[in-house]
């Protein structure tokens, strides 16, 4: 077996070359990470012959800079792993300890976009993040850092389930009247998208903000605290209210960013993949673009680890 690793800040996942395995497990690495252990139980469990290894965990504020977090993954990986490879962000394979390594599990997924679909944005919604790639030649762009990525648009910090609404909306209009929103981190964008039915239950991976139940009435409860009310002074239709007026602005700021580097690159072609691949179809619609969904030609489990399994791929092709 060739099995891909994608370590990131909250979730660490893994597939193989040929798919057959998919696993997604939340390890947020800032907060008493079982990293280390998952790492060695996969080892154990699946036996791979050859690991392929991206990172994007390097960021995490429990590391005082990159170099801390990349040498405590590597660390980990290398003691779980008898055969480990990271991919950089050039799309060359290492073993050793580079900068490069650090946030590159784009250009796992960019490289194998421009193999399957040729030119695209390619889009990666997953629970935190918004990748937005261009991808010209089969290749995407010279190796960049998520620090020049925000500069470019090729990266949107916001994501399917971890995003602080307060992070999105300044107010909201309930019935005729226009609210202020609480800047705590009372609800986040899978309460949204649990209320919406956008996402299910078993989707809620993350960490809940109070620390309470992933049902859709907690949900409510929590998008309620955005305007400092409870489920006894408002009405149900004002909290969906305020979970399509979130999705109408997370949509709104991921549309720009694929605006701009479309424009850049003169592309009018959507791959996207991850979790948030129905934010990724919304923009296109709002776009005029075509769009390709990774999950309809590998299904839905693999689109929302595609990193994992584009670096699986990787490793394949290249023995």
């Amino acid at each position: 077996m060739i099995l891909g690793i994608d370590i990131g800040g909250a979730n660490t996942k893994a597939a193989s070359g040929d798919g057959k395995v998919v696993e997604l497990h939340y390890i947020p690495l800032w907060k008493n990470t079982r990293l280390p252990e998952v790492l060695l139980d996969i080892g154990r469990r699946l036996k791979p012959e050859r690991v392929g290894v991206v990172i994007t965990g390097e960021l995490a504020d429990c590391f005082p800079d990159k170099d801390a977090g990349l040498s405590y993954i590597m660390d980990a990986v290398n003691n779980a792993f008898m055969d480990a490879r990271f991919l950089d962000s050039s799309g060359e394979f290492t073993k050793e300890k580079r900068r490069s390594i650090a946030a590159a599990n784009w250009t796992a997924s960019a490289l194998i976009a421009g193999r399957d679909y040729g030119n695209c944005v390619f889009v990666d919604i997953g629970s935190t993040t918004a990748d937005i790639i261009p991808v010209k030649d089969r290749k995407p762009p010279a190796a960049r850092t998520d620090f020049e990525r925000l500069k470019n648009s090729e990266l949107v910090y916001s994501g399917a389930l971890r995003t602080n609404i307060a992070a999105l909306l300044d107010t909201v209009k309930l019935g005729s009247a226009v609210s202020r929103v609480s800047s705590e981190l009372f609800a986040i964008t899978a309460d949204v998208y649990l209320v919406l039915g956008m996402v299910q239950q078993q989707d809620y991976t993350c960490d809940t903000p109070d620390g309470a139940g992933k049902t859709a009435v907690d949900a409510r409860r929590r998008l309620a605290r955005v305007v400092c009310a409870d489920l006894t002074e408002i009405e149900e239709e004002d909290i969906v209210s305020i979970a399509e007026q979130a999705m109408e602005r997370q949509v709104e700021d991921i549309t720009s960013a694929i605006r701009d580097v479309a424009k850049r690159h003169d592309l009018s072609r959507i791959v996207a993949c991850g979790l948030g691949e129905f934010l990724a179809k919304r923009a296109a619609e709002e776009l005029g673009f075509e769009i390709v969904l990774v999950s309809e030609k590998y299904g839905k489990e693999i689109s929302k680890v595609f990193p994992a399994y584009a670096v699986a791929q990787l490793m394949e092709e290249r023995g």
